[in-house]
């Protein structure tokens, strides 16, 4: 918790300049500090020249730390798939175990889902862990919440990570609150502290103009959702073998405030945004939802995803699963082409890991050109008409 001494205090504004997120503000010559606002990034506190704010911490000191062990990764699947993400942490996931010399364990929440355990084996878990149930037959939050901290308890897992996705941020914050631990979100990197052991977390912070390590010191245990197309799975390793861990959960009481009604897939996207390689994007210089329509065209043609930028989103020219950037998807195709997008720091960091980026834009000095392998400054109105021409013919 964050608090003013109010004996040191003398309202020089100094802490007032330092916070970021207008949590300050000076009242009758005092310092005063809303909770609701407040990140306790502690700028505050080493701004203060008289020691007037204070931040306190409480760890648990019951943990016994030699009880946790082993790397948990949540193995998400949809419909009978597991998602792509997954062998992603299965292959961060292995480098952890090594370092921390541990199992590595995937966590398979489902009905009639078993055929799905022999292929996260030969991705890399040693281990997995199955709960087949009617109950986890379609995604509810708090059920598959119920299930994870279930487990989390009898198991005493030293890290679990989860995919950045639909999924796992809806129901993974609700297992870190009900295991009194800390998560860390977004992470773009992961790897272990030799001296402490600890999980060092990586992210983006203050709209991605920064980087910034987070460890978990007085919980466990350790947890991280990741984004995709940050980390690299490994080889499928075909006839692996591995131990299968079946487990009945009990639900008492399940939750009635939340219903499954119906899956309806996006209709708008002929190839999946996050597994395209070619991907063509329009942002605010197309002006119009009517002009987006020349991206539909040079994708078709090109057999390209459509993605889009926030603020072509925000206009109501395409649908928000389009969506590119620290807000939408992260995407890391072979091919990325940027219409009409400058290439603000939020946009970037979702796609900047493309392989080769081409960028149109009349602006020569839009921030896309800084990262763009081919920059080429012209109107995308003359410009694209004359490619959809080309390949047409």
């Amino acid at each position: 918790m964050i608090e003013v001494i109010e004996q040191r205090c003398v309202g020089c504004n100094a802490c007032l300049k330092s916070c970021a997120y207008a949590a300050i503000a000076i009242v009758d010559k005092l310092a005063e500090i809303d909770t609701d606002k407040c990140v306790l990034c502690g700028a505050c506190v080493e701004a203060c020249p008289f020691d007037a704010i204070m931040i306190r911490k409480y760890g648990r000191t019951d943990i016994d730390r030699t009880q946790y062990k082993g790397v948990w990764v949540f193995a998400e699947q949809q419909r009978g798939h597991v998602a792509a993400v997954v062998f992603e942490l299965l292959g961060k996931g292995r480098e952890l175990a090594e370092a921390r010399n541990t199992k590595l364990t995937a966590v398979l929440l489902g009905y009639q889902v078993d055929n799905l355990v022999q292929e996260l084996i030969e991705y890399g878990a040693d281990e997995v862990i199955l709960v087949d149930d009617k109950h986890l037959t379609n995604f509810i939050d708090r059920n598959y919440a119920s299930a994870m901290q279930s487990l989390a308890e009898k198991y005493k897992p030293e890290i679990i990570l989860s995919g950045a996705s639909v999924l796992g941020r809806s129901f993974i914050p609700r297992v870190a609150v009900s295991l009194h631990t800390g998560l860390t979100a977004d992470c773009t990197g992961l790897e272990i502290d030799s001296a402490t052991g600890l999980l060092k977390q990586t992210r983006p912070a203050f709209g991605g103009n920064i980087m910034a390590t987070i460890i978990t010191p007085d919980h466990l245990p350790q947890m991280s959702t990741v984004r995709h197309k940050v980390m690299e799975s490994l080889p499928r390793e075909t006839g692996r073998t591995g131990k299968l861990i079946s487990e009945k959960i009990e639900f008492p009481e399940l939750d009635k405030t939340c219903e499954y009604e119906n899956f309806i897939a996006d209709a708008t996207q002929e190839i999946n945004l996050t597994e395209a390689n070619f991907v063509i994007s329009g942002g605010r210089g197309l002006k119009s939802p009517e002009n987006f329509q020349m991206v539909y065209e040079l994708a078709k043609k090109l057999d390209a995803a459509v993605a889009a930028s926030r603020a072509a989103v925000d206009a109501g020219w395409v649908e928000y699963p389009h969506q590119v950037g620290q807000t939408g998807k992260t995407i890391k195709p072979t091919v990325y082409l940027a219409l009409g997008i400058s290439g603000a720091i939020q946009h970037l960091a979702g796609m900047q890991s493309s392989d080769y980026i081409i960028a149109i834009n009349k602006d020569p000095d839009a921030p896309i050109f800084k990262i763009a392998d081919l920059g080429i400054v012209g109107d995308i109105f003359e410009i694209v008409p004359l490619l959809n021409k080309k390949f047409k013919s």
